[in-house]
């Protein structure tokens, strides 16, 4: 979806009659329009991940489709693939297969665990990952159980890592007129992703635990209860400490106290300090304490949104954080936009979400296949 942005032509590869499983991950879905009769309705998520693509839809056990994806491969810069590893090539459409078709071709595989080592048949998961590669253990409460990030934050940074490695294939490929294999996969994505958590282990030999919103070394640095709702502060210093005591919550000695005069020995009475805290914030409602903030304008803040507060936040409007698009069977719908702009204008989407097989005659007469060949690969199964 990030090549499509930048304006790559992106077909998406399907499976006859199903296609993507993401499709059918509802409720919720997109309201089909009156004469859309035939099909189920799109998926929110599907809606979500799948803007400036074409779809074509192919039987990988076909010789037939597989000749199609062969000719598809002899005219792409870049293949992606999310197959555990080793079963494209059973079927002819490994990576030594599409290179000897064209040697040029970027050729990026997405796996749970990558090409090599004893868990390279495994199927991967976000979920499993989380909790395999670290990111559960230290996400959630202290004293409940792990948790899963709110969204697939491994499968994301997967993508963002292979979209980086792509583009960099494709610098490369500029100067040598090779192709490349690239090989990411969710677990070591993950690994990377642990940051300064990894790094405190391999350094250090220390373990990490779990801290809900708080900071591990810094202290006050976590979400607070208001009287209506939630405010995440962050008082990384000691000067922003005392401004916080002394005009926030009008306890000018606290940040002189010897308890809490320092980082460290804030860490060290973290319970009685955030109760302290707790203790005033509970006073005022959360847009009372916000405007106070804003007015002092020295310590880190804000406000924990709901969905509905983020999409109507004053800088996601003025930065135009939604896009409308038309789509074919579901009429006007709202996506989040590309995030990146490029000279101050926003990446355009170009073509809302396909549905299933909706340019496969279009892509295969680009192929150089004939209204009649297509009707008979159709008939074949084929397509």
């Amino acid at each position: 979806m990030l090549l499509g942005d930048l304006g790559a032509d992106v077909v998406k590869v399907e499976q006859i009659g199903k296609g993507d499983d993401t499709r059918s991950w509802n409720p919720p879905s997109a309201p089909l329009l009156p004469d859309a009769t035939e099909g189920r309705p799109e998926s929110a998520y599907f809606l979500a991940v799948n803007r400036n693509k074409r779809s074509i839809t192919v039987n990988f056990k076909s010789p037939e489709g597989i000749a199609i994806l062969h000719k598809l491969v002899a005219q792409s810069d870049v293949l992606v693939e999310n197959f555990i590893s080793g079963k494209l090539a059973e079927m002819g459409l490994g990576w030594e297969d599409c290179h000897k078709i064209n040697p040029k071709l970027i050729y990026a595989s997405i796996t749970g665990y990558g090409q090599t080592g004893p868990y390279r048949k495994a199927a991967g998961y976000d979920v499993i990952i989380e909790g395999e590669a670290g990111l559960m253990h230290i996400t959630g409460e202290p004293d409940r159980p792990p948790a899963k990030v709110g969204v697939a934050a491994t499968d994301i940074a997967t993508g963002l890592y292979t979209h980086g490695a792509i583009m960099a294939a494709l610098f490369s490929r500029q100067q040598t007129g090779k192709g490349v294999w690239i090989d990411c996969n969710l677990f070591e994505s993950q690994i990377a992703g642990l940051a300064n958590i990894a790094s405190n282990y391999l350094i250090a030999g220390q373990e990490a635990s779990r801290h809900g919103t708080a900071h591990p070394s810094i202290v006050p640095y976590q979400v607070f209860s208001c009287k209506d709702g939630f405010i995440m502060i962050g008082a990384g210093n000691d000067r922003q400490f005392a401004s916080f005591c002394t005009k926030i919550l009008n306890l000018p000695d606290l940040s002189t106290d010897p308890r809490f005069s320092s980082n460290i020995n804030r860490v060290q009475n973290r319970e009685e300090l955030v109760k302290i805290i707790t203790d005033v914030l509970m006073t005022k409602n959360r847009d009372e304490w916000l405007e106070m903030f804003k007015e002092l304008g020295n310590v880190p803040n804000g406000p924990i949104n709901n969905i509905k507060e983020t999409f109507e936040h004053p800088q996601a409007l003025a930065r135009k954080v939604t896009v409308e698009v038309d789509h074919p069977r579901a009429g006007k719908i709202k996506l989040v936009a590309p995030p990146v702009s490029y000279n101050g204008q926003k990446m355009p989407v170009r073509m809302p979400p396909p549905c299933l097989s909706q340019h496969t005659n279009e892509i295969l007469t680009e192929l150089g296949y004939t209204k009649e060949q297509i009707d008979e690969l159709r008939v074949q199964g084929a397509i």
